[in-house]
């Protein structure tokens, strides 16, 4: 592990600046909207604009890496990312924050592209696992870590902004400076999604509405908590506690998939997230600990689906076939989290702030009732054709599925 850590420092040590940039930065941003007054259903388009301009860097950044190399790459897209963060406090004006964070999320695409590829050109089957398992660590400890620091200044000044930016231009230093030569790119191939619906139409499914609800939760939970009359310290900590249960969840969830059908447990995984959702519903006028203690659970079960559903997907398909596959899903699920925020606020605009937890629950409900009909539908995967789970991090680009390939090219 000390090895490991000695040899790729620079790469972690960015990854972990921008994952607490990241997360503080899109709770600020929920926060902030909700201090200007701006329409809910407008905050929902600001946010959908990151995961949209997510999706469009993911499939295009990589074309720029063959061209002008990784260094050239990230410092360009880190100083976009820095200076977009400070022009979301330079204007207040919701039409002008759509663009600026569609850019963010572009920019954050592909640093994530160039982070996941200089990993994935040091892993070997040696210490693949703990290259992974490093990074799922500083990416939930990052985000969480965003989160807290919400409290350090007043989110209606400018202060916050200028923390974030700070935080990732710092990412770029040790990247910029780290003596070993860039790797050679190989684009990660996609498979078409009709050809992963017959597949596996559960596999799919899940992944398209786990995007569609971690993209609300993420996006607009912030918004949600100051509608109910919380604080910004309360807020930071109900952001966190559920990225703690997703944490906490990895591993005994991945030790339950490798033993059962998956299918049952995205199912289980599902109805629990959408009684989790109805308690949250109830509890939230009141700010105990048994709310706190059903978000960390909330977390726990709604951020292990995707993996769930990225390994039962790959049960389905051709092992040479399992990287193009983990690709192709995370373009799936980055679509469905740029239709989940904008569609939960008019939700919201139209019915009530109190709608979010119960619309929340509706999406999860719906991969339960769809696991039903495909247990009756198809026999489950005999645990002997089973491939090993595999965790999943809340934020990525299709490049990650290159760093969980466990074959040796």
């Amino acid at each position: 592990m000390l090895n490991t850590l000695r040899s790729a420092w620079p790469l972690f040590f960015g990854l972990c600046m921008m994952m607490i940039g990241n997360g503080l930065q899109g709770t600020l941003l929920g926060v902030r909207a909700s201090i200007e007054n701006f329409p809910t259903w407008m905050t929902g388009l600001i946010m959908s604009a990151y995961y949209l301009g997510f999706l469009i860097g993911s499939m295009t950044v990589p074309k720029f890496l063959a061209r002008v190399g990784h260094i050239r790459v990230f410092a360009a897209l880190a100083s976009v990312a820095s200076s977009t963060v400070l022009l979301h406090g330079i204007f207040s004006d919701p039409m002008a924050w759509i663009p600026v964070r569609l850019v963010t999320g572009f920019s954050y695409a592909g640093l994530y592209i160039v982070v996941e590829s200089w990993l994935n050109d040091s892993a070997t089957n040696k210490n693949r696992g703990k290259i992974m398992a490093i990074y799922l660590l500083i990416n939930y400890v990052g985000l969480s870590t965003g989160q807290l620091l919400l409290n350090v200044a007043d989110p209606a000044q400018m202060d916050l902004f200028v923390m974030t930016s700070i935080l990732v231009s710092m990412a770029l230093v040790p990247i910029s400076l780290a003596n070993r030569p860039a790797p050679e790119f190989k684009e990660p191939e996609t498979i078409s999604l009709k050809f992963l619906y017959k597949s596996s139409p559960l596999g799919v499914v899940s992944v398209l509405q786990s995007g569609f609800a971690m993209g609300i939760v993420f996006s607009i939970a912030p918004v949600y908590a100051m509608a109910t009359g919380m604080s910004t310290k309360d807020i930071s900590v109900f952001m966190a506690v559920m990225i703690i249960g997703g944490v906490l969840f990895q591993i005994p969830v991945g030790w339950l998939s490798d033993r059962m059908d998956r299918r049952l447990l995205i199912m289980a995984n599902s109805v629990l997230a959408t009684v989790l959702c109805g308690l949250c519903t109830i509890l939230m006028g009141d700010l105990s600990a048994l709310l706190f203690g059903v978000l960390v659970l909330f977390g726990g079960v709604t951020m292990t689906i995707y993996g769930l559903a990225v390994a039962h997907t790959n049960d389905h398909v051709d092992s040479s076939k399992a990287v193009a596959t983990s690709a192709t899903l995370l373009l799936i699920n980055g679509a469905g989290s740029c239709f989940g925020p904008v569609i939960a606020t008019t939700i919201m605009a139209m019915m009530g702030d109190e709608m979010f937890f119960p619309f929340v629950g509706l999406t999860y409900l719906l991969i339960f009732l769809f696991g039903i009909v495909r247990v009756y539908v198809r026999k489950g995967v005999r645990k002997e054709d089973r491939g090993d789970h595999v965790s999943m991090p809340a934020r990525s680009s299709p490049v990650f599925a290159q760093i969980a390939d466990q074959d040796e090219e």
